[in-house]
C-alpha cells in the first residue's frame, strides 16, 4: 500500500518529468528508530526515475531538477531522498 506522501512525491514527479520508467520506493521501514524517522512510515524514500528531460544533464543537475519539482517535500517532510535518474537512452539493453 502506498502512503499519502508517495502518492503525491509520485503525482509531482509524473507532471514535471512525464517519465518513461518511475518508482517511488518507501524506504522508511529499514530506518525504523533511525534519525529522521518520525514515526509516520514515510521518512526515507528512493526515487528511480527515466525521462528524456534528463538527456545531457549531469547527475547533480537531475537531482536539483527533481528536488525542485518536490518543493518542500526533501529535506523538510521526508528525511531522505535517494535520487536515481537517468535518460532513456542510458537505459540497459533489453531493459
Amino acid at each position: 500500500m502506498t502512503g499519502p506522501l508517495a502518492q503525491e512525491i509520485e503525482a509531482l514527479l509524473r507532471a514535471a518529468f512525464d517519465p518513461t520508467q518511475l518508482a517511488v520506493i518507501n524506504d522508511s521501514a529499514r530506518h525504523s528508530g533511525h534519525t529522521g524517522d518520525d514515526g509516520s512510515g514515510e521518512s526515507h524514500f528512493t526515487v528511480e526515475i527515466e525521462s528524456a528531460i534528463f538527456a545531457g544533464a549531469t547527475r547533480l543537475q537531475r537531482q536539483r531538477m527533481v528536488n525542485a519539482a518536490l518543493g518542500d517535500i526533501p529535506g523538510n517532510r521526508v528525511h531522505a531522498l535517494a535520487i536515481k535518474a537517468k535518460s532513456p537512452d542510458e537505459r540497459a539493453p533489453g531493459a
